[in-house]
């Protein structure tokens, strides 16, 4: 008989609180079937999307206590202090680029001897992500932008994600709705890209080359989608390697300018980090032919990709102005060409959150969870374990004055 596989499902702690889960009640039940060996316990929550009631009647134990779980699942960070000694915990860390505000979770994650094994880090061969939230952050802040556009010049009206509840009722939304002839700027190339290039067929908006984008109009919505060698090139031959952009991003330069002059939307989805070219400087937007009213900033990076971006925005109140000539923050909604609207939620999956949680587990489970419940070598696991017995694995070295200051 197999050994006993302990799995626990943590109840959200961070602050601001997230409604996310890992697994939805289906989908544990399906594990159950699946591994005869597993054992499944979910923490309680007031707040997850699927409630306690749902668990408990489809036969999952909800239970305080999973200090005799083997592994811990949770979305966003664990606070320090909760953290359980000697476990296998998987969440999204924030410390791969030594966030300052988690440097604490850092340490005790090495302190308390966990093997951390972080869903940001998680990749394929190729460095692509395996799981993440990605799309649904896509999907949702491609909404967010439009509806901040029709919002801004009273030219429709979309009612906000959450409102809705589910991504099919977000669908049939569009069935009656007729956008003008906006022009869209689309950047990237993961699954936040994807999730946007949904919303663009969901509701017609046509896709047109970056050449045409640039010299002709339209009496209809389009879009064009920047990534590779559309958004950078190297600044000695001109040319775009992937390969060569992912490690020596410094090598390149940002293509984006002349999009500022014919765009009407910019919807960003770009990884981003110091090291490369952001799409647009600051005093970019003081020019008197820059068109970009509305930026839908969905991988929110503040001071980031996108410079006006002064910091994350919430659900409640997901948009804010950015004056062109003073770059302060100002109302938003001014019809006005002399202020533009950001979009900069950075929990935009919480607004479909049943939707996103399903998605979310199914990853989970076809890429992640057999190889852990079952105890098999597996080489995505390797890739995003971050520290296990108390110290750095080897690719996470480079974290060790943040780990163990």
């Amino acid at each position: 008989m197999e050994p006993k596989i302990r799995l626990g499902i943590l109840s959200e702690l961070k602050v601001p609180t997230d409604n996310r889960t890992p697994l939805s009640p289906e989908q544990c039940v399906q594990l159950l079937k699946d591994y005869p060996q597993l054992e499944l316990i979910v923490a309680p929550s007031s707040l997850r999307c699927f409630d306690d009631q749902s668990y408990s009647n489809a036969g999952i134990t909800v239970h305080n206590d999973l200090s005799n779980c083997d592994i811990l699942l949770g979305v966003k960070e664990v606070p320090p202090a909760a953290l359980i000694p000697h476990k296998t915990y998987l969440f999204f860390s924030h410390t791969k680029k030594k966030q300052a505000y988690n440097q604490a979770l850092m340490q005790n994650l090495i302190a308390k001897h966990i093997r951390m094994i972080d869903y940001e880090c998680l990749t394929h061969e190729d460095e692509q992500r395996v799981i993440g939230f990605g799309l649904f952050a896509g999907i949702v802040g491609a909404h967010n932008t439009l509806k901040t556009y029709g919002d801004k010049f009273n030219l429709f009206h979309l009612p906000a994600a959450h409102q809705l509840g589910s991504y099919q009722a977000l669908i049939e939304t569009y069935h009656k709705t007729k956008l003008p002839p906006i022009k869209i700027a689309l950047t990237g190339s993961g699954k936040v890209a994807a999730g946007m290039l949904e919303i663009m067929a969901h509701l017609d908006i046509d896709a047109v080359e970056p050449k045409d984008f640039l010299n002709n109009n339209y009496p209809y919505p389009v879009y064009t989608h920047l990534k590779g060698a559309s958004l950078y090139a190297h600044k000695e031959n001109g040319t775009f390697n992937r390969n060569d952009f992912h490690h020596h991003p410094q090598d390149y330069e940002c293509l984006f300018a002349p999009f500022t002059k014919v765009a009407d939307i910019l919807m960003n989805g770009i990884y981003w980090d110091a090291q490369i070219d952001r799409l647009f400087e600051i005093s970019d937007i003081a020019q008197p032919d820059w068109t970009i009213s509305v930026i839908g900033d969905v991988t929110c990076d503040e001071n980031g990709s996108v410079p006006i971006n002064l910091g994350a925005s919430t659900i409640a109140d997901p948009v804010y102005g950015i004056d062109r000539v003073t770059f302060g923050k100002v109302a938003p909604f001014l019809a006005s060409k002399n202020s533009i609207d950001v979009m900069a939620v950075d929990n935009l999956p919480n607004e479909l959150a049943k939707d996103a949680s399903q998605y979310f587990g199914a990853q989970l489970m076809k890429f992640i969870l057999p190889a852990l419940i079952q105890q098999e070598a597996n080489a995505i696991i390797d890739r995003g374990t971050m520290c296990a017995e108390g110290k750095l694995t080897k690719p996470f070295e480079y974290l060790s004055d943040y780990a163990y200051a």
